[in-house]
């Protein structure tokens, strides 16, 4: 079955939401995220590599804290794409777990889904990568509220 004029009409308007909800974050504007893809509870969220972002000079590695920050907000963005439409939310709880460094010059992205929602607490699992699109950055569980 395809997506009719009104499908596409409310997911038009989810994404822009989603893409004001990250631009709204100073954070996620300085850090130069995009989002990439948002569907039913989950949400794909990018950023350039760039010297700014840097943890270690020598090796031309990102900070752990730049991938936390974009898993973060793409968690907050799947949140924020649930057919249950929350009108806000914020992190509980984000445990990451960094597997490798990150290819050093390279775009990271966040892919992130809502795999349970109570009444008022979002459930999500996410996972960055980098260009090469297989082996994880990192990987991440976490809670989020959902204020309906």
């Amino acid at each position: 079955m395809s997506a009719g004029p009104s499908d596409d009409s409310d997911r038009d308007d989810r994404k822009r939401i989603a893409q004001q909800f990250i631009e709204a974050i100073p954070h996620a504007r300085a850090l130069g995220m995009r989002v990439d893809d948002l569907g039913p509870g989950r949400a794909v969220i990018s950023m350039p590599w760039s010297d700014h972002l840097v943890g270690d000079p020598r090796t031309g590695v990102i900070h752990g804290g730049v991938v936390s920050a974009l898993m973060d907000t793409c968690c907050g963005a799947a949140v924020m794409m649930h057919p249950a439409s929350p009108r806000s939310t914020a992190t509980i709880d984000l445990r990451i777990d960094y597997m490798r460094a990150a290819a050093p010059r390279q775009r990271i992205t966040a892919r992130a889904e809502c795999y349970h929602m109570t009444r008022s607490v979002a459930f999500l699992r996410a996972v960055a990568l980098d260009e090469d699109g297989e082996n994880p950055v990192a990987a991440a569980t976490g809670a989020f509220t959902a204020e309906r």
